[in-house]
């Protein structure tokens, strides 16, 4: 979900243009080999013993997460990166359920633009109305684009489309950059009050992301990809709703019902699978998108 770079920007990029440059796999291996990246710290789960706590907890539904020692299960979300014409927007207002949020993207990929796109207010407004959270891009270049763009793309995102939350694409998620999010971070809050801040580094970051962002995407990549990953333990000590998992490259629907299901194995709340593929895999809905929502219900009562 990595923008263009700022010459194709300035080239005319049209709506529906992917917002990334498909160099995911390589910046993911280099990151991943970084000295930030090896010396996470990782905490074991915390084990619950007390007896009267599991008592509380029987009362209250949840004695199966306290025996366990893990968080009790909960049902997964649906969201969409919808970095498409604003005329399929309408399709997922319809949607049985609806997504619990659309990422908003209606300008070059970078973030909100220079002025509002009448067709995306629209379609935001009638997806807050059906229940969608909405969330605008905004693009932070790896940590290096300017604070002040990304609060001038907050402002205008709340002024022209209501969102309730942003996504910060292009996180790296090393320790040397935490100031720079926690910076941001804070102006989203103040500026939307009760304001959900999405992260995106595609893979597990340091840490002490977590207390930056209400939601951390910790994968984006395809469905080869993404059966082999590994799930650092500290991931177990945050309930579901923290994780996001994008997939994409996911061919049939059995395959798409495989990754879902490891989703949740995996402790991500929130997740996106589509089979669309190559130079922008969300220039539309995934061909099984109706079976996917469904399956997602179903595992939610399973």
């Amino acid at each position: 979900m990595r923008e263009r770079r700022a010459a194709e920007a300035d080239s005319g990029m049209s709506i529906g243009d992917p917002p990334d440059d498909w160099l995911k796999t390589q910046r993911r291996v280099q990151r991943e080999n970084s000295p930030d990246r090896r010396a996470l710290i990782r905490r074991p789960i915390t084990l619950v013993v007390i007896a009267a706590i599991v008592v509380l907890g029987a009362a209250a539904g949840i004695t199966a997460g306290l025996t366990s020692g893990k968080i009790a299960p909960h049902c997964q979300k649906s969201f969409v990166p919808a970095y498409f014409d604003s005329s399929v927007w309408s399709q997922m207002a319809g949607s049985k359920p609806v997504p619990s949020a659309m990422i908003l993207n209606p300008a070059t990929g970078i973030g909100a633009g220079t002025a509002p796109n009448p067709g995306f207010q629209a379609a935001a407004q009638q997806a807050r109305h059906a229940g969608t959270a909405v969330i605008g891009y905004s693009s932070t270049a790896d940590g290096q684009r300017p604070i002040g763009q990304i609060e001038a793309d907050v402002r205008n995102y709340k002024a022209w489309y209501g969102v309730t939350g942003i996504f910060l694409d292009s996180v790296n998620g090393t320790s040397a950059e935490l100031p720079y999010y926690q910076q941001i971070a804070s102006y989203i809050h103040r500026t939307i009050p009760g304001s959900s801040v999405w992260l995106n580094p595609g893979i597990y970051p340091d840490q002490r992301y977590m207390s930056v962002g209400n939601v951390v995407m910790v994968f984006e990549g395809t469905y080869a990809q993404y059966r082999n990953i590994q799930v650092p333990g500290w991931a177990r000590d945050y309930p579901e709703d923290r994780f996001a998992n994008t997939i994409y490259d996911v061919p049939s629907s059995a395959q798409a019902n495989t990754a879902l299901s490891l989703s949740k194995s995996r402790n991500a709340g929130y997740v996106y699978v589509t089979n669309l593929a190559g130079s922008n895999p969300y220039d539309a809905l995934p061909s099984y998108w109706s079976s996917e929502l469904s399956a997602l219900t179903t595992k939610c009562s399973s």
